[in-house]
C-alpha cells in the first residue's frame, strides 16, 4: 500500500495513476468523497481508499508527502512520530522561508530516523490525472531507497528516472518556479517572445550557478528536474508561477487563496543566494518585485543595464 497525504491537485493526480495499478490510501483535509476539488471531473479509483483519519494513510510503509513546500514542515513538526521509520516522498517544490531546507532536508530536520526522498520533474497534474504520459525525477540519497521506490511509483503512463543527486533535484524544481514568474511578468508586460527566451536562458544559467555551488551534478540540473521543468513551467498558462508573473507584469491582481510556491521561494533563494556570495539578478528581481519593493519599469532596466560580458 503507499500513503499519500494532502488531497490537493498533485496529491490527487498520483492517487489516481498510482491507484489504477496499486492499493492507495489518501488523507487531505477537508476530502470526503471520491472527485478532487482541485481537478473538476476527476474520480478515484476503486483501489484508492479515503482515509478519515492520519492514522490510516500512516500504517503504508510508503507515504508520499503532498503539502505545499511552506507547511510541510509545520505538518512534520506536528505529526512526527505518526511517520517515524517511513519512506517519505516529498511531492513539493521550493526552499523553506525559514530554515533555507529544500523538502528532504525539512522532512529530515523532523523525522531524522526516515529515508527521504523528492519527486519532481515537468508534470502538470491534471495531465497526469487524464492518464497523459508523463516523466519525473525521483532523487533520494539511498541509491537502494531509491531503486525500489523507483519501481513501486512507476506505473504504465508515469515513468521515473532515479538519481541520487538530492540536491540537484530539489534546487532545479525550486528554482525554475522563480524563473517562471519572470517569464510570465515578461509576457504580461509585452515584452515578447524573445525577451522571455532570454530570460529563460538567463535564468537557466542562474539555477546552475546556486546548485553547483551547493554540490550539484551538472547533469541533473539538464535532467528533468532542471531544464525540462523550467522549459514546461515557463511556457504554458498551466502553470500557477507563470500566471502569477504574467499578472504581475499586467498589474492585474492575482488569486490570493492560489499557492505560487515561487514567491517563497524567491525570498528564500535571494537570502541564501547573499549569504554565500552567488549572482542571481533575476531571481532577487522576482524577490523584489513579487514583494512590491521596485516597480516593474526599474526591474527590467536593472537587469538591461547589468555589465557586458562574455556569456
Amino acid at each position: 500500500m503507499i500513503g499519500i497525504i494532502g488531497a490537493g491537485a498533485f496529491g490527487g493526480a498520483l492517487a489516481i495513476t498510482l491507484g489504477a495499478q496499486s492499493p492507495v490510501t489518501l488523507w487531505g483535509r477537508g476530502q470526503k468523497g471520491r472527485g478532487i476539488t482541485r481537478l473538476p471531473g476527476a474520480e478515484l479509483p476503486a483501489l484508492v481508499t479515503v482515509a478519515e483519519n492520519l492514522a490510516q494513510v500512516t500504517q503504508a510503509r510508503t507515504v508520499l508527502l503532498a503539502l505545499p513546500a511552506q507547511a510541510m514542515g509545520r505538518f512534520l513538526a506536528e505529526h512526527a512520530g505518526a511517520l517515524a521509520g517511513r519512506n517519505l516522498v516529498a511531492c513539493c517544490k521550493g526552499v523553506d522561508l525559514t530554515t533555507g531546507l529544500g523538502p528532504t532536508g525539512v522532512i529530515l530536520t523532523h523525522c531524522p530516523d526516515t529515508h527521504a526522498a523528492i519527486l519532481t520533474g515537468p508534470s502538470f497534474a491534471s495531465d497526469i490525472a487524464k492518464g497523459l504520459p508523463t516523466a519525473l525525477t525521483l532523487a533520494c540519497a539511498d541509491d537502494g531507497v531509491g531503486a525500489a521506490l523507483q519501481h513501486q511509483l512507476s506505473t504504465d503512463v508515469l515513468r521515473l528516472y532515479r538519481t541520487t543527486d538530492v540536491t540537484g533535484a530539489e534546487f532545479g524544481g525550486a528554482l525554475k518556479n522563480v524563473i517562471a514568474i519572470a517569464a510570465g511578468v515578461v509576457i504580461g508586460a509585452g515584452l515578447g517572445e524573445s525577451a522571455r527566451a532570454a530570460l529563460m536562458t538567463r535564468g537557466f544559467a542562474e539555477m546552475q550557478r546556486l546548485a553547483l555551488h551547493q554540490g550539484a551534478r551538472v547533469e541533473t540540473l539538464g535532467g528533468l528536474s532542471g531544464f525540462g521543468d523550467l522549459v514546461l513551467t515557463c511556457t504554458s498558462a498551466q502553470s500557477r508561477n507563470f500566471r502569477f508573473g504574467v499578472a504581475l507584469g499586467e498589474g492585474a491582481g492575482f488569486d490570493p487563496a492560489m499557492t505560487v510556491e515561487g514567491v517563497a521561494t524567491a525570498q528564500a533563494v535571494a537570502k541564501l543566494a547573499q549569504t554565500h556570495g552567488v549572482d542571481m539578478p533575476v531571481t532577487q528581481m522576482v524577490a523584489a518585485l513579487s514583494q512590491n519593493q521596485i516597480t516593474l519599469g526599474d526591474a527590467v532596466r536593472a537587469l538591461m543595464s547589468r555589465p557586458l560580458k562574455p556569456e
